[in-house]
C-alpha cells in the first residue's frame, strides 16, 4: 500500500477525535491567549475586543510580586500540586501493589472501595469533607478527638490563623488525594496484571522474595505506566479547581492559603469581571504545564523508552 494511501486512511480514523481536539482544546487556547492581551472586563465584548495590550501580563506580575494575597495563591499551587503528585503516583502504586498480592475476590472489593471517591458526584464528595473538617464540635474529626480526649475543644483545621498554611494545604491534599490514588490504582493494577505470570513464578522459583520480585521484574515492566500517570496527574492537578472551589466557597478552609492559580483564573473571570487578566492567567498556566510536562518526559527518561532494543532478534 502506498505512504499517501495509508496516510489517508490514517487521518480518516483519527480525524473525529482530531475535530474534537480542535473544537475543545485547541480553539478555546487561542481565544484564552487572544483575550489575555485585551482589557475585557464584565464580559463587554464590544468596548474592549481589538484593543491589543499587555496590561493583563504586567497586572499579574505586578500581583504577585507585590500581593500578600496572590503570593499565598502562587505558593498554595506549588505545594499543592507537587505534595499531592507525590501522594497520588506513589498512594496508587502502592494501592495496585496490594491488590495486585491480593486474592481475585478480595481484590476485586478492595479496588472497589477505592473507586467509591471517584465515583461520587463532586459536591456530595465535597460534603462529607466539610463535615469532617467542620471547625465547630459537630465536625466529625473534631468529635472523634474530643471524644478520645486528645483536644479539649474544637479546632478550626482551615481557618485557625495559627494552623495556616498547614491546615489548609492538608484538607487540600487529603481531599484530592483520596480521588486521585484510584486513576492510578486503576492503571499500574492494569499493567501488572498483562505481565505474564510464568515470570513471576520463575522468580518465585529462583527464590526472590515480594520486595525483589517487585523491584526487579515488576516495577521495570511498568515503566511506562508510571511515566503516564505521573504527567497526567501533573497536568490534571494544575488545572482541577472543582473541590477546592466548593471547600473555599463554603469556609472549610482559608480562602487565599486555599486557592489554587486555577482557582483563581477562575474567580478573576466569573467572580471579579476581568475576563483579561483571567486569560492572560490561564494562558500562563497553559505555558506553565506545557513546559512541566516536557520536563518530565525528560526526567523520566521518556526519549530513553522509545528507542529500539538492543541486541539481535
Amino acid at each position: 500500500m502506498a505512504d499517501s494511501e495509508r496516510i489517508k486512511q490514517i487521518l480518516f480514523f483519527l480525524s473525529p477525535a482530531l475535530a474534537l481536539v480542535v473544537v475543545f482544546y485547541i480553539i478555546p487556547l487561542i481565544l484564552a491567549v487572544y483575550l489575555g492581551f485585551t482589557p475585557l472586563r464584565d464580559w463587554n465584548l464590544k468596548a474592549y475586543m481589538g484593543k491589543f495590550t499587555t496590561q493583563s501580563y504586567e497586572y499579574l506580575f505586578y500581583l504577585v510580586t507585590h500581593d500578600p494575597d496572590v503570593s499565598k495563591v502562587v505558593k498554595t499551587t506549588i505545594v499543592f500540586t507537587s505534595a499531592t503528585l507525590i501522594v497520588n503516583v506513589l498512594g496508587g502504586l502502592l494501592l495496585a501493589l496490594a491488590a495486585f498480592f491480593m486474592e481475585e475476590s478480595v481484590s476485586l472489593t478492595y479496588r472497589s472501595l477505592w473507586l467509591l471517591p471517584r465515583l461520587t458526584p463532586v459536591a456530595v464528595y465535597s460534603l462529607l469533607w466539610y463535615y469532617f473538617f467542620l471547625g465547630s464540635g459537630e465536625g466529625t474529626l473534631n468529635s472523634l478527638l474530643l471524644r478520645l480526649g486528645l483536644i479539649d475543644h474544637p479546632i478550626a483545621w482551615g481557618t485557625d490563623p495559627s494552623l495556616q498554611p498547614a491546615g489548609t494545604w492538608l484538607i487540600l491534599i487529603v481531599v484530592n488525594g483520596f480521588v486521585g490514588v484510584s486513576f492510578g490504582m486503576i492503571i499500574f493494577y492494569s499493567a501488572l496484571k498483562s505481565i505474564p505470570r510464568e515470570q513471576i513464578i520463575a522468580a518465585r522459583i529462583d527464590g526472590a522474595n515480594t520486595f525483589q520480585l517487585i523491584r526487579r521484574i515488576l516495577l521495570p515492566q511498568i515503566r511506562w505506566h508510571l511515566v503516564y500517570v505521573t504527567i497526567w496527574q501533573l497536568l490534571s492537578l494544575l488545572t482541577t479547581f472543582a473541590h477546592i472551589f466548593l471547600l473555599t466557597e463554603w469556609g472549610v478552609v482559608d480562602r487565599w492559603w486555599g486557592t489554587t492559580w486555577a482557582l483563581y483564573v477562575f474567580n478573576e473571570a466569573f467572580s471579579a469581571g476581568e475576563q483579561g487578566v483571567a486569560a492572560a492567567a490561564a494562558t500562563i498556566l497553559v505555558a506553565i504545564g506545557a513546559v512541566l510536562g516536557l520536563l518530565s518526559l525528560r526526567l523520566l527518561g521518556f526519549k530513553k523508552m522509545m528507542q529500539e532494543p538492543r541486541g539481535e532478534i
